[in-house]
């Protein structure tokens, strides 16, 4: 590979539990933060290693072109766990930026469009929707979907813009959760909790795509294999995406995922949708249906507190059209707190994991309405609420306090910590599946 090294592939999950449990003598556990991926190399002095090759290869990069920096060429400088062998037992040291290595990948954007003329723009960088260009009452089309013009400009700090979100879609309290008696820490990256699967999870992954078409739809599958480890969640997670474009105006997301170990899961797409179009500003006008009777209140870390609140005679009754503008600077103690709507609604369903109409929102102005069916127990309804002009999206649009809102499908936040909601626990032998549907019209 010309690195002047040899690099050798190792059954690295055989050696996890040495390496990350913390068996070996005088080791202590690695950060969830600082995941080891299963690629090894080896030097006459019997140093090893472990690099993200095998990682950066599910997120499309080419293992096979890794080779030296050269003049002039794009760098990456990696950091890897070098494990030596001291008096026959290993001892960990601290994590060392020691070899410079450059990649070659590919970020692809694909074009999905209907007979209809509604079109998507969508990248393998993290699932994003950059694009998603729809008709008005009049048939003129306008890009509802907040975004930037290239998938290179989200960076590290962008608010979840367009993309997949996983392992687990919003916050988990304190980042930790248990399973079977086992404790697992999960990267912090949201004051004391874990939020949207961590600091770099499925939002700024690479994933495989592929460019699918049936009767009635066009589409991408999306691949990713999460390694064990990744953010601190155990397992590998084999997971497929599918977006399906209808001629319908549908927007049809069926998730998928598989595990070899017992594992927590909650895959959702955070899309920040402006019905009037993406640079158009406040979206208050809009009226909102949510087909919710409660919700799930937060605490000052915006952590459920495991309680069901009923709606009714509050500003969180949505079962009747209500335009954003009306009670979203209500002095309700949980509006408060969020400086807005940033709340999980419990869905009413008509049976568990069936296809339910979720919430629809209007416009009124361009007519435009969507629709959100879901088979999933929770929405997120976000309003934007952190959202201070620091991004600059397509068209040199800025995005500001409330320019856009969020329909999030999902099992409920700190489910694994919460008992009382809905599980999300997926073991080896079942499939996670999850659809939801943006529906788009006009009135």
């Amino acid at each position: 590979m010309g690195t002047g090294f040899d690099f050798k592939a190792v059954d690295f999950f055989k050696k996890k539990e040495k390496i990350l449990g913390g068996e070996a003598e005088g080791q202590a556990p690695v950060s969830a933060k600082h995941s080891l991926w299963p690629m090894t190399q080896v030097s006459s002095e019997e140093i090893a290693v472990y690099s993200a090759a095998e990682k950066l290869s599910g997120r499309g990069f080419n293992i096979q072109k890794f080779r030296r920096k050269e003049q002039g060429g794009p760098t990456v400088a990696l950091s890897f766990l070098c494990i030596l062998r001291v008096k026959d037992s290993l001892r960990s040291l601290d994590l060392l930026p020691v070899l410079t290595l450059t990649f070659e990948y590919s970020m692809d954007e694909f074009i999905l469009e209907n007979i209809r003329g509604v079109r998507m723009r969508v990248s393998n960088y993290g699932g994003i929707v950059m694009e998603l260009h729809v008709p008005d009452r009049d048939g003129v089309f306008s890009d509802v979907v907040l975004g930037c013009n290239a998938a290179k400009d989200y960076g590290e700090e962008s608010p979840y813009l367009g993309a997949l979100v996983g392992r687990y879609g919003n916050r988990i309290a304190q980042g930790r959760f248990s399973l079977d008696g086992r404790r697992y820490e999960l990267a912090r990256n949201n004051g004391e909790n874990h939020l949207h699967g961590g600091i770099r999870a499925f939002d700024k992954v690479i994933w495989n795509a592929e460019p699918i078409s049936g009767k009635g739809y066009t589409g991408l599958r999306l691949n990713y294999l999460s390694p064990d480890g990744e953010e601190g969640y155990p397992g590998n997670l084999d997971v497929v995406v599918t977006y399906k474009l209808t001629d319908q105006n549908e927007w049809i997301i069926e998730y998928k995922a598989t595990t070899d170990q017992p594992t927590v899961v909650n895959l959702t797409q955070h899309s920040y949708f402006n019905l009037s179009g993406h640079a158009a500003g406040q979206n208050l006008e809009h009226k909102v249906v949510i087909n919710a009777d409660s919700y799930t209140p937060v605490d000052s870390n915006l952590i459920p507190n495991g309680l069901f609140a009923k709606v009714e005679g509050t500003p969180f009754d949505f079962r009747e059209s209500v335009k954003i503008a009306d009670r979203i600077d209500d002095s309700h103690e949980q509006l408060k707190r969020v400086r807005g709507y940033d709340h999980n609604f419990v869905l009413n369903k008509e049976a568990p994991h069936s296809l339910d109409l979720a919430a629809t929102l209007y416009e009124p102005h361009s007519g435009r309405t969507l629709d959100v069916l879901t088979t999933e127990p929770g929405l997120q309804f976000y309003t934007g609420n952190f959202l201070d002009g620091s991004i600059v999206g397509k068209e040199g649009a800025r995005y500001r306090f409330r320019n856009g809102f969020c329909l999030e499908t999902q099992h409920f936040p700190n489910s694994p910590n919460q008992p009382n909601f809905p599980t999300t626990r997926l073991n080896p032998g079942q499939v996670y599946r999850s659809t939801t549907i943006y529906r788009f019209g006009v009135r």
